[in-house]
């Protein structure tokens, strides 16, 4: 049988089966010009804030995780950002280091290394590290992110002509001084748990059935390679798929439970976060005027088709960069039968009039995703 064909069928009777299951939960919301109906939206945590800090992918990393555990039948959790945060700075600062500086050094990353931490070194609640130790009330890096920056530098250029043993607990001292002390026990529940201990026995998730996907005609599809994104700084493969499969995979996980995180950009003129939408014109957006841009989301409109051409042209020319990590917890239809997605991004629940949430066009999806990070699960078999 076709892969496409079969990918397509597989969609159409998890689409049937989810519509049958939320009939009764089925709402309406108003966004713009555009009336969705919802189809499914995944059980998930609260929206949260990464604020003033550059840690996107790891608020979409452990909401995915945390949603993941409720599909498990698992508690609802509040897990602990700035952890996988923290492992991230080590890794980062080793790898600028043993690299004499030609490496990328910062805040940023992918959901995936979220996954990777739990992995490594577990993962902890939001009251046991919750990385607030430098007097804000919500996460401000610029500080910590220069000072960082610095360090590592200045050890790279290496003064001594050759490296000291303590380099690393020095850095070390400046993550405890702005994030807190790594805690090797902490209270959950009235139990006592470690990092480690609290993964296998409350978490219980197995990282090894997860998997990074995009989609780009440069490379061979059905195969794995090195995306080269300056957030891909560990090097991870991802799995390359035809556009079609892409949102297929999608839309497979959402109608059997599951939810996806989600790395993008946001740089586009169509994504709007004040006004909860992110689409496609059908026009080019050089053809429409500054004052007429407003229009695109308070009329519903036509979208343009995005080919395999255009997305790998928006990766090759810059236009679709690796800005920003979400998370997919729904789907949903317009007054057009078009499909949307439901998304839950890190900026507060008060950042639009949507709590947080906003509706992203599957156009919208094809043309600027940069991979998606999925359970194997919803990966169609001959297709993984």
């Amino acid at each position: 049988m076709n892969r496409n064909f079969l990918i397509f069928l597989l969609v159409l009777v998890a689409g049937f089966n989810g519509n049958n299951q939320l009939q009764a939960q089925s709402t309406n919301d108003t966004v713009g010009g555009y009336k969705f109906t919802n189809i499914k939206i995944v059980p998930h945590t609260p929206v949260k804030d990464q604020n003033q800090s550059g840690t996107c992918w790891s608020y979409a990393g452990i909401s995915f995780v945390e949603a993941e555990v409720l599909r498990q039948s698992g508690p609802e959790l509040d897990l602990a950002e700035m952890w996988p945060v923290r492992y991230a700075y080590e890794q980062r600062a080793e790898g600028y280091v043993r690299l004499h500086g030609s490496f990328n050094f910062g805040p940023g990353g992918e959901p995936h290394q979220v996954m990777e931490t739990l992995a490594d070194r577990g993962l902890v609640p939001e009251d046991a590290y919750n990385g607030l130790t430098y007097g804000e009330d919500k996460h401000v890096h610029g500080e910590m992110d220069h000072v960082l920056q610095t360090f590592v530098k200045a050890i790279s250029d290496n003064e001594n002509r050759k490296l000291t043993p303590v380099w690393m607990t020095a850095y070390n001292g400046i993550l405890d001084a702005y994030l807190g002390d790594k805690p090797n026990n902490f209270s959950w529940e009235g139990k006592s748990y470690t990092p480690v201990s609290f993964a296998q026995q409350i978490i219980k998730l197995d990282p090894s059935q997860y998997v990074e996907i995009t989609s780009y005609q440069s490379k061979p599809y059905y195969k794995n390679f090195f995306l080269m994104i300056p957030d891909n700084w560990d090097y991870e493969m991802y799995y390359n798929v035809k556009l079609e499969d892409l949102t297929n995979i999608i839309d497979l996980a959402i109608n059997q439970g599951y939810t996806v995180a989600w790395a993008a950009d946001v740089s586009d003129p169509g994504f709007n976060h004040k006004k909860g939408l992110a689409l496609v014109p059908e026009k080019d957006w050089n053809d429409i005027t500054r004052a007429s841009r407003d229009s695109v989301f308070d009329v519903a409109g036509i979208q343009r088709t995005v080919t395999p051409q255009m997305r790998q042209q928006a990766y090759d020319n810059y236009s679709a960069t690796d800005d920003h990590s979400m998370h997919i917890i729904g789907m949903a239809k317009d007054q057009d039968g078009n499909t949307w997605y439901k998304v839950k991004n890190s900026w507060d629940t008060d950042s639009n009039d949507f709590g947080g949430y906003l509706w992203v066009s599957q156009p919208y999806i094809r043309l600027n995703t940069l991979a998606i990070y999925v359970h194997r699960d919803v990966v169609p078999q001959g297709l993984n």
